[in-house]
């Protein structure tokens, strides 16, 4: 019996910027399929997205990556929906109009490091002191 940790990844009330807010479910046997992730519910009173007396939310799947930090892991990103399954007022995913705007972009930013394998430092970095900010180091720009 396999097990599959699915990290249901999703935006938050906050204003005036929405946080990742993210739980672990745990599945038996999972295919890694994004039809195999259920929705499933969560109280939206503690993620500012209802009231506490009527707070049940749902995560609806819309897309499943393999997670790089866990075994059998998966990261599930979700929409937030209403108990009733109609979307919720701070779902701004479905708000987007792919026939409003062809020129809207967005997702994450990729920051990485290139690493030196002789000083285990990122390239471009001073031994023993720190670069500005934005240095040579920072997403390898310049880092000769």
């Amino acid at each position: 019996m396999n097990k599959s940790k699915l990290e249901y990844i999703w935006l938050d009330g906050y204003h005036p910027t929405a946080n990742l807010r993210s739980k672990t479910k745990v599945e038996t046997d999972f295919s890694g399929k994004l039809e195999d992730c259920p929705i499933w519910s969560f109280d939206g009173s503690s993620t500012k997205q209802a009231k506490g007396g009527s707070s049940d939310l749902l995560l609806k799947p819309v897309a499943i990556y393999p997670d790089p930090a866990r075994e059998d892991g998966y990261l599930v990103m979700n929409e937030v929906l209403n108990a009733d399954g109609t979307q919720h007022i701070t779902n701004s995913r479905a708000t987007i109009d792919g026939d409003a705007d062809d020129d809207f972009w967005f997702g994450f930013e990729q920051e990485y490091f290139i690493m030196d394998s002789h000083t285990q430092l990122p390239l471009g970095f001073p031994i023993g002191g720190y670069p500005g900010p934005q240095g040579l180091y920072y997403c390898s720009v310049g880092g000769r």
